[in-house]
């Protein structure tokens, strides 16, 4: 994932000097290839878990970086930025039209959004077999079409947008697969399952798929705020 960060990061049109938020940062590693990037510019690094932005803090230090926990539904209490930068988390946020109305209110006129996030079709075959148990691993998250991202990026005050899915399906070694299915892609059920029970379900949607490939689906995004 970090990979597939960098990709986006390569796709932000930066000169160097920019003010920019990382909506979603994480544990940091990606903002810190893009801090390398802004030698004379400067990063808001928002994360709505304390854990994640205390990681982030111990890469980064406090270079350049201000460190905001906040839910992205909430209007961002932040100056204007130049641009924002996000990966891997808007599918976590279930009202992409206050996301996005939230995002505009902070970015000047004609800066950049650019974005990756889960979309449309993505960990199906994760989702069908933890179904067969009775459970839903998306119910917590919005895997959202391009389609539907424009409209929501247009009504938001965006321009020149470009939404596109991207199928990046990832095979696991079989060793490892419960792990990752516990530990990226089925954390959100496990939190509302008995610790007891844990295991079992994992083991459940392992043995339900047909081969271990997570088929990922991810949706890049790029717009402007309008003028």
């Amino acid at each position: 994932m970090t990979g597939w960060g960098l990709a986006v990061l390569d796709r932000l049109p930066l000169r160097g000097d920019e003010r920019v938020l990382d909506a979603g940062c994480g544990t940091g590693q990606v903002t810190e290839a893009l801090r390398d990037r802004l030698p004379d510019g400067e990063i808001v690094a928002l994360d709505a878990s304390p854990s994640m932005l205390e990681h982030a803090r111990a890469r980064l230090g406090d270079d350049r970086v201000t460190f905001l926990a906040h839910d992205l539904l909430d209007p961002i209490p932040i100056a204007p930025v130049d641009a924002i930068l996000s990966t891997a988390t808007f599918h976590w946020v279930p009202d992409h039209d206050r996301l996005f109305a939230n995002l505009a209110a902070v970015l000047r006129p004609g800066g950049h959004l650019t974005a990756q996030c889960g979309g449309a079709g993505n960990i199906a075959a994760v989702e069908a077999a933890a179904r067969e148990l009775g459970r839903d691993v998306a119910e917590d998250k919005v895997f959202a079409t391009p389609e539907d991202t424009t409209k929501r990026l247009e009504s938001a005050g965006f321009v020149d947008i470009a939404c596109a899915l991207v199928p990046a399906p990832t095979r696991i070694p079989i060793e490892d697969l419960e792990l990752y299915l516990a530990t990226v892609c089925m954390g959100g059920i496990l939190d509302n399952t008995p610790e007891g029970d844990r295991a079992a379900l994992v083991a459940g949607v392992a043995g339900r798929m047909a081969e271990p490939v997570i088929d990922y689906v991810r949706l890049n995004i790029s717009a402007r705020r309008a003028p």
